[in-house]
């Protein structure tokens, strides 16, 4: 049996609450789960301290048992120095799209066009 420690949503429509809980992979996001770690409110301030409340202890007895975080609450658990999470680089994401490039390039060539222009005037 995998473990997760994942989010399930609480909360009424677009008021959104999570419940930090570790849980079977294979059960529904908001479905049964075995215990319950923490929480994250989405909805209060960034600096707030109550945005996300961890139980530490519990949370690394867990990670010893062999449950996995998944993405979002590895950022959390690493921000609170419980668990390290490895950082990520993808340039190839970064780069703009395949339209973007056109349009940078026929601004390119347009800038080029008027400085030879005021070049031979």
């Amino acid at each position: 049996m995998s473990l997760k420690i994942r989010l399930a949503r609480g909360g009424s429509k677009k008021r959104p609450y999570y419940h930090i809980v570790v849980a079977d992979a294979r059960s529904p996001r908001d479905g049964r789960f075995l215990e319950k770690l923490g929480s994250w409110n989405p909805m209060l301030a960034k600096d707030d301290a109550k945005r996300v409340e961890l139980n530490a202890e519990r949370i690394q007895e867990w990670i010893v048992k062999g449950a996995q975080p998944t993405d979002r609450v590895l950022r959390f658990l690493a921000e609170a120095g419980i668990a390290q999470r490895d950082t990520r680089s993808n340039p190839e994401k970064a780069k703009p799209g395949k339209k973007a490039q056109e349009r940078a390039a026929e601004r390119a060539q347009k800038a080029a066009d008027a400085a030879a222009a005021t070049a031979e005037a």
